[in-house]
C-alpha cells in the first residue's frame, strides 16, 4: 500500500533516541541515518523515517494523523508505550484493551519528541 512514512522532527538525534528505544521494543533495528538529518527503520517489509523538512522550515505534527506500528504481543505494547515514555514522549493512550477497534485490539498511544502521535496494537487470543 506505501513505500514508507516520514514525519518530520526538529531534532533528529532525540526523535532518534525516541524510535530506537520505542521501535526497539517491537523489535525493530536501531534507525540508520539515510541522508544527513533523518534516520529510517526498516522491518518486515514496511520503512518509517524521521528528519528534518526538506524545505528547512520548521516540523510540525499532523493534526488528527496516527501512525500504527504491528507489536507481536502485549508485552511488546507495553515496552513500547514504556521505552517512549522514558525516552521523551508523552502518553497519549495507556495500554489497555481498545473495544472500540476491530477484532480483540490491545494498544497503546504516544507522542513522540516533536507531537508526532504513533501507536502500538497487537490482537490478543479470543478470551483474554
Amino acid at each position: 500500500m506505501f513505500t514508507h512514512i516520514m514525519v518530520g522532527s526538529n531534532d533528529v538525534d532525540k526523535s532518534k533516541q525516541f524510535y530506537d528505544a520505542a521501535l526497539g521494543a517491537l523489535g525493530v533495528p536501531e534507525g540508520q541515518a539515510f541522508r544527513p538529518g533523518s534516520a529510517f527503520y526498516s522491518h518486515n517489509g514496511g520503512a518509517f523515517g524521521v528528519g528534518t523538512p526538506a524545505n528547512g522550515e520548521e516540523a510540525c505534527y499532523a493534526n488528527g494523523g496516527t501512525i500504527g506500528f504491528q507489536a507481536e504481543t502485549k508485552e511488546q505494547v507495553d515496552a513500547f508505550h514504556a521505552a517512549g515514555l522514558a525516552n521523551g514522549g508523552s502518553d497519549e493512550g495507556a495500554p489497555g484493551k481498545r473495544p472500540q477497534a476491530p477484532g480483540n485490539a490491545y494498544g497503546a498511544y504516544l507522542r513522540d519528541p516533536d507531537g508526532n502521535k504513533i501507536c502500538s496494537f497487537c490482537q490478543l487470543p479470543e478470551g483474554a
